[in-house]
């Protein structure tokens, strides 16, 4: 029964895990900002972002994913098509730095253990908390440090699709927006409650970010064997 139950277990695992491999590589591209100032373009990159990515395929359809990316975020009331916001004035600029894990499923199988070039579009998404400093607008509207940070918890959306370029490189191209719990993101919603008052905005509605870009991973590992018993 003991080896009935081993064999069971090791052709469960070969099954699930035809296609496991790693890969670790660069993202490159630019972010844009959507919220309370500046203009709001969904997709309309105007500063760089770069960062490192590392996935493990876990199947020909999925993989788990972790990425750290870091980019300025920045907002200039010009730039917008809204006649209020031009008249207003604003613009802000601030570092993030975004840490995110999740899932990323392929629309077809991409199993890197065989041989030839292939190609899928893929979704990803998963949970991503962004680090930045505080700032606030004064009733002049000068952009003020709270010399203070915070952490922005989101969600990614992420529509791509890759290409296997060589044995071990995988090229693609991303499209990433993040919707975040915060509204502190432009400095409309100060961090402390004492300047409560000088809040403005659509205070109802979150901050967006979007990231642009490429990536280029560099595949690595042997299909494991759970069969060793």
């Amino acid at each position: 029964m003991r080896y009935l139950f081993l064999i069971f277990i090791c052709v469960f695992f070969m099954q699930n895990t035809k296609a496991q491999i790693y890969e670790v590589g660069v993202f490159a591209g630019g972010s844009n900002f959507i919220g309370d100032v500046g203009a709001t373009n969904y997709i309309s990159p105007n500063q760089l972002a770069i960062g490192g990515i590392f996935k493990w395929n876990r199947s020909p359809r999925h993989s788990y994913r972790l990425s750290v990316i870091f980019s300025d975020l920045e907002g200039i009331d010009g730039k917008s098509d809204d006649p209020r916001r031009i008249q207003r004035g604003y613009k802000f600029n601030t570092s993030i730095l975004e840490i995110s894990a999740g899932m990323e499923f392929t629309f077809w199988d991409f199993d890197l253990h065989t041989s030839g070039v292939k190609g899928t579009p893929y979704l990803y998404t998963g949970i991503s908390v962004a680090n930045h400093d505080n700032y606030y607008f004064t009733q002049n509207g000068q952009y003020t440090s709270e010399d203070t940070s915070s952490w922005a918890y989101g969600i990614p959306m992420v529509l791509g699709y890759k290409t296997n370029i060589s044995n071990h490189l995988v090229l693609a191209g991303e499209i990433g927006a993040r919707y975040t719990f915060s509204d502190e993101l432009d400095g409309s919603v100060p961090d402390n409650e004492f300047r409560e008052q000088l809040s403005f905005g659509n205070t109802n509605s979150n901050d967006w970010y979007v990231f642009s870009g490429i990536t280029l991973t560099y595949t690595f590992g042997r299909r494991p064997c759970y069969c060793n018993f």
